[in-house]
């Protein structure tokens, strides 16, 4: 009796595991590509639900290719980098981009980038803000959606 109650409960929580092994591949972990990190995150994680607009998060990762990703985050919509170096130039450079908000707004999204010597010039942190921007309302065009 008790060995048929631990079978039955052990093949539960492998039917429950399944679906949080796909999760973790949507989420990057796992996988091998950065396909699950360019997703729109929008799960539940305890008693919060967390939304991060999906054209920001692809166009960052996109057009900050260059730098190499150390974390990403969607559930709080932090993607931080390591130091990388543009194609044709010489300086390197990090960046930490915080996506705030679902919106496809300007106000969704923060940069902060840096060079090995400190913070960057604002309009250079402007610039990739609006290369980010420009990019997502492409991705978002592309979709169809507007």
């Amino acid at each position: 009796m008790m060995a048929s109650i631990s079978l039955k409960a052990t093949a539960v929580l492998a039917i429950l595991a399944l679906p949080a092994c796909s999760t973790l591949g949507s989420l990057g972990f796992g996988a091998s590509s950065n396909d699950g990190a360019t997703r729109q995150a929008s799960r539940v994680r305890g008693a919060e639900t967390v939304a991060v607009n999906r054209y920001l998060w692809a166009a960052s990762l996109d057009v900050l290719n260059f730098l190499p990703i150390q974390s990403v985050d969607p559930f709080t919509g932090v993607i931080a980098t390591g130091f990388g170096t543009p194609p044709g130039g010489s300086r390197a450079y990090r960046a930490t981009v915080y996506i705030t908000d679902p919106a496809l707004d300007a106000r969704s999204l923060n940069v902060a980038l840096q060079t090995r010597s400190g913070p960057v010039a604002a309009e250079t942190q402007r610039a990739i803000e609006d290369a980010i921007l420009s990019r997502a309302r492409e991705l978002r065009s592309a979709d169809g959606l507007l």
